[in-house]
């Protein structure tokens, strides 16, 4: 069940309790003051005909919804969590899946372009060409400057801020660099088996 969805029933539920519960409240408080009014007039106490004290209405309601509200506090991760993970892992197939056929196709289409091209003696060009316009102006720079900041690659490839965020983390995805932090930025390393294609 969606967590959101789950979160309004039992919301709902709990806002019913406290709505009837009060209006239980209130008619027994009304009833209690007519009966003392009319215990007044004929100069008699009638206190033990009255109904239930409205004190009693309060307190059930406020229990009933803390009942209600922390049982479902204590089994929300349990009811909820199934349809998470599972929309989790379906979103996270998704972008793997889709990551794959862009690359799959990229190689596709490069090695029918580039039979010239020999990996052993070229492997720097043998993966850059492997890879989009985009990406290649991103890893292009770290090759030549590991330990590059964010920052630096913004200026290096003339992309936006979010841009060389969003190509640098489809490229670390892939394997094909690494992000360490520092301070409001990061450094961005080749990965271990792109650098030693390149030795």
């Amino acid at each position: 069940m969606n967590r959101r969805r789950a979160d309004a029933i039992v919301g709902l539920l709990v806002a019913a309790v406290v709505v009837i519960g009060g209006a239980l409240s209130w008619q027994a408080y009304q009833q209690q003051q007519a009966f003392e009014q009319m215990g007044s007039m004929m100069g008699t106490s009638m206190g033990a005909v009255h109904g239930t004290n409205p004190l009693w209405y309060v307190l059930g309601t406020i229990l009933v919804s803390v009942v209600i509200g922390g049982g479902y506090l204590m089994i929300r991760d349990d009811v909820t969590s199934t349809g998470t993970v599972d929309q989790q892992r379906s979103d996270a197939s998704d972008q793997i899946g889709q990551g794959r056929s862009e690359s799959e196709q990229s190689i596709t289409t490069t090695t029918q372009s580039n039979d010239t091209i020999n990996s052993e003696t070229q492997p720097r060009a043998r993966v850059l060409d492997l890879l989009p316009d985009d990406e290649r102006r991103i890893l292009e720079p770290v090759l030549s400057s590991p330990g590059i900041t964010q920052i630096e690659l913004r200026d290096r490839s003339d992309f936006s801020k979010s841009k060389v965020s969003q190509t640098v983390s489809a490229l670390e995805k892939r394997g094909l660099l690494y992000r360490e932090r520092q301070g409001r930025t990061y450094r961005i390393y080749p990965s271990d088996d792109l650098e030693q294609t390149q030795s």
